[in-house]
This record gives C-alpha cells, sequence and structure tokens, in this order.
C-alpha cells in the first residue's frame, strides 16, 4: 500500500507545559484511527530524533486510552527550568507546537 508523509498537527490537538527541567505534552488523537497511528509511530526514540539536542535526558510516554491521548515527557528538556534558563521559551509552552511538526508515515486510504 502506498504510503504518504503527513505532520501529527494533521490528526492531533496538543498542549504543552513545563514542571522544572521537564517538558510536558499532552497529545491528543482528533479521532480514534489518529490515536491508532499516534501509538504506533509516536516513540520516545522518534521523539528524541525530532528534538534533536533540545532533549537531554529521557522521554517517556504514557498513553490514556479511554482519552485516546498520549502523555509525553521530556526530561532535561528545558535548560534547567523557567527559572534557570535562557531559551526564550521558558515554560516549555512551544514544545508542544515543535512536536507538532514532525512527520509520520501513513497508508494513503
Amino acid at each position: 500500500m502506498a504510503k504518504k508523509k503527513i505532520t501529527l498537527r494533521d490528526i492531533c490537538y496538543y498542549r504543552s507545559g513545563d514542571k522544572g527541567d521537564i517538558s510536558n505534552i499532552g497529545l491528543m488523537a482528533k479521532d480514534e484511527k489518529a490515536y491508532k497511528i499516534i501509538k504506533k509511530e509516536v516513540t520516545p526514540e522518534r521523539i528524541k530524533a525530532h528534538f534533536k539536542d533540545w532533549v537531554k535526558g529521557d522521554v517517556i510516554i504514557y498513553p490514556m486510552d479511554n482519552l485516546q491521548s498520549l502523555e509525553i515527557m521530556l526530561y532535561q528538556a528545558l535548560g534547567g527550568g523557567a527559572t534557570k534558563t535562557l531559551r526564550i521559551d521558558q515554560t516549555g509552552k512551544a514544545m508542544g507546537n515543535a512536536l507538532s511538526r514532525m512527520e509520520i508515515e501513513v497508508d494513503e486510504s
């Protein structure tokens, strides 16, 4: 079957914030089909590769099947946290937007 590239923003809503030097991103699928896709395609390894050196620690994903959502924790992702970092986005509010631009391949159907 033929594949096409899409971005996560095509099939998900997102929201992000911080807890110290941890960025948390909520990724909410727009429908059940989208949830199956993100649950399979959005992995810690792919997220680390997408953010490159922005995320220095672990990436942990907590699936929430009842909400068709993923809670994603990015450790050592904010340059020390809001009170220590020199980054413009001190509280990680743009991290969800950045993740939403990650490309994945899906079946064309």
